[in-house]
C-alpha cells in the first residue's frame, strides 16, 4: 500500500471517528479533515500547493447539481406537506397501524420498496420520510428505525438497471442488463425478505419497550394518534388532485429522465408555490420555513465536495483503488468472484460508486479472466454490496435521509450498518446457491 493510499484510508477513518464519537459535526469534519491531510501531502512534497484550491473548487462544483436538486426537492415536498398532499395517506396509515410498532416497521419497509422502484434514493427518502415521519413520531418508536429501514430497502432496489450501481457496471464492463441484472432478481427478493425480518424483530422489540397491548390498541382509530387537521390555514384540500397529479408527473419525469433532476424539482417547486400560495408573502414564508431543513443538507453536500475534490486531485482515490486490488492474494485467484463480492462491501462504503465501479472493477474483471471467471460473473458479484453503501458518509442522498429524519449519521450507522452488512451476506449466499458466480 502506498503512503498516499494509507493516508486516504486514515483520513476516512479519522472522519468516521470524529462524527461517530460526536466530537465534530459532519459538515465541519468534511471540510477540515481533508484539508489537514491535503496540507500534509503538500508538506511531504506529494501534492502541489498551487493546485489545492482548484481541487477543492472542482469538488464543490461537481457537488453543486446534487445540492441544487436536494434544495428544491426539500422545498417541493415540504410545501406539499404544508398543502396537505400526504394527509390522506398518513391518516390512512395511522388507522391501519393502530399504534402498533410492528405494523409501522413492516409498513415502512413495504412503502420504501414500492417508492424506490424509481431507482433514486433521494426521491425515496423524500417521499417516505414525508409520508411516515409523523406516524413514527406519533407511535413513539426508535427514531432511527425509519431511516434505517428506508436505507436498507434503497440499498437493494438501487440495483435496478436505471439505478446507480448497475448502470455503472454495465457501462464499465460493456454488458447488458439481461446478462447482469435479471439473474439478481431472486437474490433481491430474498434480501428484501431479510429486511422484512429485521422490521419484524425491531417492531416486536418496540412493542415490548412501549408496552403496546393489542386489546387496548386494536381500535379502529388510535386515540393517542391525532388525525391530521384539515382546517389548518396552510392546507389546500381543494387543490389535492392538482398536487397529486403534479407529483405523479414529476416522479414519472424523474424516472424517464426528461430533464436533469435539479431542473425538474426547480420547476415543480415554482409551480406548487404559485398555485397553492399565490400571494408573494405566503410563498416567501414557505421558503423561509423550509430553509431550516434544506440548509443543513446543502451545506453537507458542498462540504463533501471539498473532501472528494482533494481525494481526486491528490490521486488519493486512485491509490486507494489500487491498494484494494493489491490486497488480493494469488491463492484467491480461483475465488475471485466471491472475493469481489466481499470487497464490494468496504469498497463502496469507503469510496464513491464512480471510483469503485469505474476504477477498481475493470481491473478485478481483467485479473479474474486469467482464472477462467467471466466478466458477467464478476459484474454480478460486484453488485451484491450496495446495502452498506447507503450508510456511507460519502453518499450524498444519505445526508438527505439524515436531515429529513432528524437522526444523526452516527446514530443511523450504529442502528443500521451491521444489519446492512448482514443483508449483503444473505444476498451473497443466495447468489452462490443460485450459481450466479463460482465459489
Amino acid at each position: 500500500m502506498t503512503l498516499v493510499a494509507f493516508l486516504g484510508f486514515m483520513m476516512i477513518c479519522l472522519f468516521m471517528y470524529l462524527i461517530l464519537s460526536k466530537r465534530m459535526s459532519a459538515m465541519v469534519a468534511l471540510m477540515l479533515v481533508p484539508i489537514v491531510f491535503g496540507i500534509g501531502l503538500v508538506v511531504m512534497g506529494m501534492a502541489d500547493p498551487a493546485k489545492m484550491g482548484g481541487w477543492m473548487k472542482d469538488g464543490v462544483l461537481q457537488a453543486a447539481p446534487t445540492a441544487v436538486m436536494l434544495c428544491f426537492a426539500i422545498l417541493y415536498f415540504g410545501t406539499m406537506i404544508d398543502a396537505g398532499l400526504f394527509d390522506p395517506l398518513v391518516n390512512a396509515i395511522k388507522k391501519v397501524v393502530k399504534g402498533d410498532p410492528l405494523r409501522v416497521a413492516v409498513g415502512t419497509c413495504i412503502l420504501s420498496a414500492i417508492v424506490s422502484l424509481d431507482g433514486d434514493g433521494a426521491t425515496t427518502y423524500l417521499t417516505v420520510c414525508s409520508a411516515l415521519l409523523a406516524v413514527h413520531k406519533s407511535v413513539g418508536v426508535h427514531p432511527a428505525m425509519l431511516p434505517t429501514l428506508c436505507a436498507l430497502q434503497v440499498g437493494i432496489m438501487n440495483l435496478l438497471p436505471w439505478g446507480g450501481p448497475t448502470g455503472r457496471v454495465l457501462a464499465s464492463l460493456n454488458l447488458t442488463s439481461e446478462e447482469v441484472f435479471l439473474p439478481l432478481i431472486p437474490g433481491m427478493v430474498v434480501a428484501t425478505v431479510g429486511v422484512l425480518i429485521f422490521a419484524y424483530v425491531w417492531g416486536m422489540r418496540e412493542r415490548k419497550r412501549l408496552g403496546w397491548v393489542k386489546s387496548v390498541s386494536a381500535t379502529d382509530e388510535c386515540t393517542n394518534i391525532p388525525e391530521t387537521a384539515s382546517t389548518d390555514t396552510l392546507k389546500r384540500p381543494q387543490l389535492f388532485w392538482f398536487n397529486l397529479g403534479l407529483t405523479t408527473v414529476l416522479l414519472y419525469c424523474l424516472m424517464t429522465e426528461v430533464l436533469p433532476l435539479m431542473l425538474l424539482f426547480m420547476i415543480g417547486t415554482g409551480l406548487v408555490l404559485v398555485v397553492n400560495y399565490p400571494k408573494l408573502a405566503d410563498q416567501q414564508e414557505r421558503v423561509k420555513e423550509h430553509a431550516s431543513s434544506a440548509l443543513p443538507v446543502i451545506s453537507l453536500i458542498f462540504a463533501a465536495g471539498i473532501m472528494m475534490g482533494i481525494m481526486s486531485g491528490t490521486k488519493m482515490v486512485d491509490q486507494m483503488a489500487q491498494s484494494l486490488i493489491a490486497m488480493i492474494p494469488s491463492s484467491m485467484g480461483a475465488h475471485m468472484a466471491l472475493f469481489t463480492a466481499l470487497l464490494t462491501i468496504p469498497g463502496t462504503f469507503f469510496m464513491t460508486n464512480d471510483a469503485f465501479y469505474f476504477g477498481v472493477l475493470p481491473v478485478l474483471s481483467k485479473a479474474a479472466s486469467a482464472y477462467g471467471i467471466s466478466t458477467v460473473e464478476i459484474a454480478r458479484a460486484s453488485l451484491l454490496g450496495p446495502p452498506p453503501h447507503t450508510f456511507s458518509p460519502l453518499t450524498a442522498s444519505t445526508w438527505l435521509l439524515v436531515g429529513m429524519s432528524g437522526v444523526s449519521m452516527a446514530d443511523l450507522q450504529k442502528y443500521g450498518l451491521i444489519p446492512a452488512i448482514m443483508i449483503t451476506l444473505i444476498f451473497i449466499a443466495t447468489a452462490l446457491v443460485l450459481g450466479l458466480f463460482p465459489f
